[in-house]
């Protein structure tokens, strides 16, 4: 084994390889819902603490602290509390939750369970991309298995005072319902769109109440902490990013897959998990986080995989959608599929994203087709600069990274794009020939 194999902590993913890996008997004999059982046994105040003190983080891309945002619910007051759990899983190259569904289900429904107690909450709900029809099915058989185990619904844990709700949700197919406020909306039966903020969620969100929003792996790592120990669980990463993680390795490489591995790993050891760069290519550029994250290239290859040292190089860590392109990859022509579909998801809500998803898609595609202005690189910089950090939620400020950082990396293959217009190469001829066709 080398010694990049020799650091992975396989959690999530050690019993994907198992017969029947979805049930709930190969997920008991492998200690599944040990981590329940003890959750259950402690006060939900220290629930919250011990993953508090194991540094998780949300693997939804933000990677804000896990255990902090359950403790920004207020006090109980008698009306409903939830859980809503984000499996909207949907930007390109991000492909960590699905898989983890369909190979894991109970791993995401034993955290469920806990975060529900530890919050104080009696239903969950589990958002998920209606297009993905057999992971919902495999959703709902896996709670159909837990109720019928007793290990959720009414009357569960060791006083018999637990009560349990799972709602497993087929939305309609938006990106736009990833963000979590218009997840909500989607959910209580309106248009997926984002909502001003504040009031945030922890004070005003499903249905007006205290509602927590998850990622899907966010809640799938607690289980492992209850069961081994929050100790255990920040002894893995660095000490900012504690813990393990899945790791999305895609495109130009022998082996594209998941490999779960401590934060801070870097992605010179992953390439080389998957394989290498497929014979006789070399690396070109790569994204730490999906197509939202500021690209990186050969020099970043050796940047741990961790919020802080991937933000202090330029970039961000995201969802940890690792996408590998070599050297016969044009930058522009994946800029411009990548900004195709932000024009396409963009809710239309407010302006700068609405019409400026619109202008990058047509120069993009000028640039692509070599038809575009000699000042279309600069007019590209200059609507992305008035999209970013002026759009009602992250959706913009994801359309207008490529544009950005894709100029930053290679501004010559976007420039090659350009041509110089007749006008300008032959202005009495061109003046003449305008003239004849009645433009003035």
């Amino acid at each position: 084994m080398s010694t990049t194999a020799a650091k992975l902590t396989p959690v999530l993913t050690d019993i994907w390889d198992a017969e029947r890996s979805w049930q709930l008997g190969t997920y008991r004999a492998h200690g599944g819902y040990r981590g329940l059982a003890a959750a259950l046994a402690m006060a939900p105040d220290d629930v919250v603490a011990a993953v508090k003190t194991s540094g998780l983080r949300g693997r939804g891309g933000a990677g804000f602290p896990t255990g902090l945002k359950w403790s920004f619910l207020p006090k109980p007051d008698g009306g409903p509390r939830y859980l809503v759990v984000n499996a909207d899983e949907s930007e390109p190259g991000t492909c960590k939750d699905v898989p983890l569904m369909l190979a894991n289900p109970h791993a995401l429904i034993e955290g469920v369970a806990i975060t529900s107690y530890a919050i104080g909450g009696h239903h969950a709900f589990i958002y998920l991309r209606g297009e993905t029809a057999h992971v919902y099915r495999r959703l709902l058989a896996a709670v159909r298995e837990a109720r019928e185990a007793g290990l959720i619904g009414t009357g569960t844990g060791p006083r018999g005072d637990f009560d349990l709700e799972i709602t497993v949700h087929a939305g309609a197919g938006a990106y736009i319902c990833g963000e979590e406020t218009a997840l909500l909306d989607s959910l209580e039966g309106r248009r997926g769109q984002p909502r001003l903020k504040p009031p945030f969620p922890a004070v005003a969100g499903l249905y007006a109440r205290p509602t927590v929003v998850n990622n899907v792996e966010s809640i799938a790592s607690v289980p492992g902490i209850l069961a081994r120990g929050a100790d255990w669980f920040a002894g893995l990463g660095t000490e900012k990013s504690a813990g393990h993680g899945l790791f999305s390795v895609s495109g130009h490489v022998r082996n594209p897959g998941q490999f779960e591995a401590p934060f801070g790993i870097t992605m010179r050891e992953l390439v080389e998990l998957a394989g290498g760069v497929r014979p006789g290519h070399r690396l070109k550029f790569w994204t730490p986080g999906g197509s939202s994250t500021p690209i990186f290239t050969e020099a970043e290859l050796d940047v741990p995989l961790d919020y802080e040292s991937v933000g202090a190089a330029g970039s961000m860590l995201g969802t940890r959608a690792l996408q590998v392109f070599d050297e016969t990859t044009s930058v522009v022509r994946v800029v411009s599929r990548w900004t195709d579909f932000y024009q396409h998801e963009s809710c239309g809500k407010c302006t700068p994203c609405r019409e400026g998803t619109y202008w990058m898609k047509q120069v993009m595609h000028r640039l692509e087709a070599g038809r575009g202005l000699p000042t279309d690189v600069d007019l590209l910089l200059d609507v992305a600069g008035n999209i970013a950090g002026r759009s009602f939620c992250a959706l913009g400020d994801a359309s207008a990274v490529p544009i950005q950082s894709g100029i930053k990396h290679f501004r010559e293959e976007f420039e090659a794009g350009t041509h110089t217009p007749a006008w300008e190469l032959f202005p009495y001829e061109a003046s003449a020939v305008f003239s004849e066709a009645g433009v003035r």
